[in-house]
């Protein structure tokens, strides 16, 4: 569907809140929600998610933890919700500065990896007590399971280390390596180099929170590295845990990494 068509088909209070903006779609991600930047002169930039209905990371969700961060982290404010029958839609303010994988930072790469860090550091501090958001692991086992089942595996997607294998090949490799433990903390759940935007170099928010909830902090570090290897080379993986303060744990990094093939 083209932009244009986007707009005719706009519930009417979602039409009226992005009246007069000029519309940039945001191309980065693989996933299946429309990302749209909205500009317009003497207001204030904004951006729409548009997803399916029956999007897997629904966008009512990610209002929902929206909502719980407000106060907690620096995230998008959510602006408007709204559905209709096949779609729905949720508005957001923009956080300043731009995304940590832009070209203008890549002078200081080492300076990114520690912004990208501390960022985790801050997500993965917060408490996790009264956190609503827990799908214990064996319900997302289920989950990729299921997506399998029913051809929603993008096999042509997978990393490069898998590529050309199966998802029900793959399916059985994350089966045998599920971890014995979990350390639970809060994680954002896709913590990759664009969902974190630096303004001059320092940290400035952080974006796309549909996957957020309680898990192993491994469900953030294992594509952090794997974000940070692919956009600035495989040896800043290891100053991510130097800085981290951990030492890698090669198992559940395979796992974590072998998880998101599903999604």
């Amino acid at each position: 569907m083209k932009r244009a068509e986007f707009r005719q088909s706009l519930p009417e209070n979602v039409a009226r809140a992005v009246a007069g903006y000029a519309w940039r779609q945001n191309r980065i991600g693989m996933s299946e929600t429309r990302v749209f930047h909205l500009t317009a002169k003497n207001k204030a930039p904004l951006y729409l998610k548009i997803a399916p209905q029956d999007s897997e990371f629904a966008l009512f969700e990610e209002r929902r933890r929206l909502a719980w961060l407000k106060d907690r982290l620096p995230v998008p404010e959510v602006r408007l919700f709204a559905e209709d029958e096949n779609k729905a839609y949720l508005l957001l303010s923009e956080i300043v500065g731009v995304p940590a994988i832009d070209d203008s930072l890549k002078m200081d790469v080492p300076r990114v990896i520690e912004q990208l860090v501390e960022g985790l550091k801050m997500i993965h501090a917060l408490e996790i007590e009264s956190c609503p958001f827990d799908t214990p692991l064996a319900d997302k086992i289920e989950a990729a399971r299921q997506r399998m089942m029913n051809g929603r595996v993008g096999e042509d997607d997978f990393d490069d280390e898998r590529r050309g294998r199966t998802a029900g090949d793959v399916f059985r490799e994350l089966t045998a390596a599920v971890p014995r433990a979990v350390d639970a903390v809060f994680t954002h759940g896709d913590y990759c180099v664009p969902n974190v935007v630096l303004k001059n170099g320092n940290l400035s928010g952080f974006v796309d929170w549909a996957a957020a909830g309680i898990a192993d902090r491994y469900q953030d570090l294992a594509l952090l590295t794997r974000s940070v290897r692919d956009n600035f080379g495989e040896e800043y993986q290891k100053l991510v845990f130097e800085l981290y303060g951990l030492a890698p744990d090669d198992e559940k990094i395979r796992f974590y990494r072998l998880l998101d093939e599903f999604f």
